[in-house]
């Protein structure tokens, strides 16, 4: 490819939901769009399905009767690969399988023009593995867009360690022309956002398989208090077992094993009883029929007097909530506190408090909407229900077992070091890490954004107290984040 050489006519091999989103788009950027798949029925299928959703659009006001047409005239399924000889670029969107993606990648190169430029979709093989299939690797890379192509706005740009820089250069230039917000990513196991979007879920997996809260209501406290779009099991049942259990695997073994993306053994049982989420009707959720969520409700009265420990934060939420703080522990009251990090028998025994009357209120998330309250083992059950009580008479509340971190904190904490991380290995620049992870997965902020909302110094101190309490070097904090904490920089600083 030239330089400053722009793409007209674009092969798409592959009619599943990608394949089919990226022919879409294409075609409305007017571009001569050829789609194959190696059942011919559903190239025609897909091709079909995509005019009409055109013409939904259309009737929708949010296109031209002009434009659909001149888009389904571009469109045409083709019956073998040989069709695409004259294409300027061929895209492919096929099983996420190393062998098969490099099969097709030779066959491609045989029947295409010395300059066509080959581009894979995969969500997280190295594209460096698949071009060295390749005769010619320099015309080899990655554009990896998100489901469903027509309504996300990110596509990842990724060179391979022969890529030239003429390539990626038209391949951004494709990206924009596409409607797209084009990131550059290092050639890495899962780029940046496949990598990056695995704490996410699997620290939420973590934290179920410990026993510290179900799954409804790690995506409560997610949604409510933390501003994110899904809960991470609504995310996971949304997209699939089968899809996400192959890539955080993949992901995990690439890296050696490391801790920070580890899944759980629930993660995999999901899979192998196909329990898949929304596709079979049933995931971490039931949806035929569908599952009501019940909100929380405790049949106790309000407590009306709290001793408060080292917790000054908490005097307006009791305040407003109508209950007297005593000055002095009279060895009746619950006894209500904020610890940073750590549990509450961690707490308990550091501080000599009684763990019976312990309960810990998390006030680093939004807590006009949603408040999470902590117990210690053989905790008392009714002090608990009437300190949820106070505070549910003006927000919904979860009460969860006993947990370093909380939940919102632990996933937000893991969330922000993994962006950390990302950084430290120059995975890409600090800006495109927050605007990919905002953009392809709608994210309420970056990653490394996050970590200046919480204060590096804290979040520091929180994972190093994760990581002292349970022993794992999972927690342990990213270097990025360590110097940054210990210098009073942002987490966004170079």
């Amino acid at each position: 490819m030239k330089q400053n050489q722009t793409f007209s006519c674009l092969g798409v091999v592959g009619a599943g939901a990608m394949g089919a989103g990226i022919a879409q788009v294409a075609t409305e950027a007017g571009l001569e769009v050829r789609l194959f798949d190696a059942r011919p029925e559903a190239a025609q299928q897909a091709c079909a399905a995509i005019r009409q959703r055109q013409l939904k659009r259309v009737e929708q006001g949010k296109m031209a009767v002009a434009d659909a047409q001149a888009a389904g005239r571009l469109l045409q399924a083709v019956p073998a690969l040989e069709a695409l000889a004259d294409c300027d670029i061929v895209i492919e969107a096929i099983v996420e399988d190393i062998q098969i993606k490099q099969t097709l990648l030779l066959q491609l190169e045989a029947c295409l023009r010395p300059d066509a430029v080959l581009a894979s979709n995969t969500s997280s093989i190295p594209i460096g593995v698949l071009a060295s299939a390749c005769d010619r690797r320099e015309r080899v890379a990655g554009l990896h867009f998100f489901n469903p192509v027509p309504v996300m706005k990110l596509v990842e740009v990724i060179p391979g360690p022969d890529t030239t820089p003429e390539i990626v250069q038209g391949l951004v230039e494709l990206g924009r022309r596409l409607g797209k917000t084009p990131v550059v990513a290092r050639d890495m196991p899962g780029f940046l956002v496949n990598y990056g979007g695995r704490a996410y879920p699997t620290e939420a997996l973590a934290i179920v398989h410990e026993g510290v809260a179900t799954p409804a209501q790690v995506d409560e406290i997610m949604r409510d208090a933390y501003g994110f779009r899904m809960g991470p099991f609504e995310l996971m049942d949304l997209t699939g077992m089968d899809v996400n259990f192959p890539v955080t695997n993949l992901i995990h073994e690439r890296f050696y094993a490391e801790p920070r993306l580890r899944s759980t053994p629930l993660h995999r049982y999901m899979l192998e009883t196909g329990q898949l989420g929304r596709k079979t009707g049933r995931g971490f959720y039931c949806y035929e029929p569908p599952q009501a969520q019940q909100p929380a409700v405790f049949d106790a009265e309000p407590v009306r007097v709290v001793c408060l420990h080292g917790a000054s934060s908490l005097q307006a939420l009791v305040a407003q909530a109508g209950a007297q703080v005593l000055e002095r522990d009279d060895g009746v009251a619950p006894i209500l506190i904020e610890p940073m990090g750590l549990d509450c028998s961690t707490y308990a025994a550091t501080h000599g408090l009684d763990h019976r009357r312990l309960v810990a209120v998390d006030t680093l998330g939004d807590v006009s909407r949603r408040i999470t309250l902590m117990r210690a083992p053989a905790a008392d059950e009714p002090n608990v229900q009437r300190v949820a009580a106070l505070f549910a008479q003006s927000r919904s509340v979860t009460l969860i077992h006993d947990s370093p971190g909380f939940v919102g904190p632990r996933i937000v904490a893991m969330v922000a070091n993994l962006g950390c991380e990302m950084a430290q290995t120059g995975l890409a620049s600090v800006e495109d890490i927050d605007l990919a992870m905002r953009l392809g997965l709608n994210y309420p902020q970056g990653p490394l954004e996050m970590a200046d909302s919480l204060g590096v110094g804290r979040l520091h101190g929180l994972l190093g107290e994760l990581q002292s309490i349970t022993g794992d070097d999972r927690y342990r904090p990213s270097l990025w984040l360590r110097r940054r904490a210990q210098l009073g920089l942002s987490a966004r600083d170079r």
